[in-house]
């Protein structure tokens, strides 16, 4: 088999990853020079935010916890007020992936080092991608002024995440290894990473909404979510994380349980155009069809597969469909607004791929 020229450039971030290793947040926050960091947060997760900043010591300005998804503009600026009151030099970041967008909205603006301690399988903190929400409508860029210097992975942060948080986060992690294996501008090394990526996850998410504090379970989960993130940071995305975009940022929709519920059908629509990329998928799942085999892993999962309950309203499918074909980006199979309106109903309904 011939191997295609490509282009690889792997991404600077230091990873840490094992159980415990967050005992060693003092001394990377040492090691990026911050002597006052702001620690960032959920609301949910401000208890935790208040017990890193005490970790912190003197390291520490204070905290914010008032990360929401999508990462609207306001909130942003509220984090900003914040950064300039506390005279932060640095952010440390503790969550999922609506924590992460909030430490590299801020990060764009001041350049300030970011350290990540992962609480979901999100993968958001390997990638230099940031979204943004304002006045409805969600705007995504590149830049490597976003990506964190560091990320912590400490699988005893995630054994207290909930099973039906966990698999929806698991399955957003499958949609970057799947769109990964038809990039553009994929190469080898991208494939074999999205390849056990998805192995990974769709062997440990059913372990873990059984047996939620199944540490081995949990640890594959974890490497498979960094691997995933990975790839998203190093190739270009394709329909499924712009319909993702567009509706999460559009209509409000809860970011996880919408990428899970898309991707069978975004999947569907992409195969017959890609279909060596899609046996490889099929084949890391364990599936004869990777649209369906996604379908069936959401059933087994308990991830709920029809927008209409995640709060999508029918009388938006048609918008979302002309929003989807706007500005050109890659994607293997033509973009057809018709084709992408039936898409969306089956989704809306939840019924399989088609």
């Amino acid at each position: 088999m011939t191997t295609l020229p490509f282009t690889f450039e792997p991404l600077p971030t230091r990873v840490i990853f094992g159980p415990g290793s967050r005992d060693q947040l003092t001394a990377e926050v040492q090691r990026l020079g911050v002597r006052r960091a702001l620690v960032l947060s959920t609301p949910g997760q401000a208890g935790r935010a208040g017990e890193l900043a005490a970790q912190l010591g003197d390291l520490a300005a204070g905290t914010f916890s008032g990360a929401v998804m999508h990462t609207p503009l306001r909130v942003t600026e509220q984090a900003l007020d914040q950064v300039r009151h506390l005279r932060a030099d640095g952010l440390v970041a503790f969550g999922g992936g609506s924590t992460t967008g909030l430490s590299k909205a801020i990060a764009l603006r001041t350049d300030l080092p970011q350290l990540i301690l992962p609480t979901t399988y999100a993968g958001s903190e390997m990638t230099p991608i940031l979204g943004e929400t304002q006045g409805g409508r969600k705007t995504t860029r590149r830049t490597q002024a976003v990506l964190p210097e560091t990320v912590i992975y400490d699988v005893e942060l995630t054994l207290t995440l909930p099973p039906a948080v966990s698999a929806s986060s698991g399955v957003n992690a499958v949609a970057h290894a799947a769109e990964a294996l038809y990039a553009r501008n994929g190469n080898p090394v991208t494939t074999l990473m999205a390849e056990e990526a998805l192995r990974a996850l769709s062997q440990a998410l059913p372990v873990i909404v059984r047996e939620p504090q199944n540490p081995e379970a949990r640890s594959q989960a974890m490497l498979g979510a960094w691997l995933a993130g990975s790839v998203l940071g190093s190739v270009d995305m394709a329909l499924h994380h712009k319909l993702a975009h567009v509706l999460g940022g559009t209509f409000n929709l809860p970011h996880a349980e919408l990428h899970a519920a898309l991707l069978p059908h975004t999947i569907a629509y992409n195969a017959p155009a890609v279909p060596a990329a899609v046996q490889r998928m099929a084949r890391a799942l364990g599936t004869r069809d990777a649209a369906q085999g996604l379908y069936e892993l959401n059933r087994t999962l308990g991830i709920e597969p029809a927008l209409q309950a995640l709060g999508m309203p029918e009388s938006g499918l048609s918008q979302a469909a002309a929003l989807a074909v706007q500005a050109p980006y890659p994607n293997p199979a033509p973009l057809e607004e018709r084709a992408l309106l039936a898409l969306l109903r089956r989704a809306w309904a939840g019924d399989p791929p088609q």
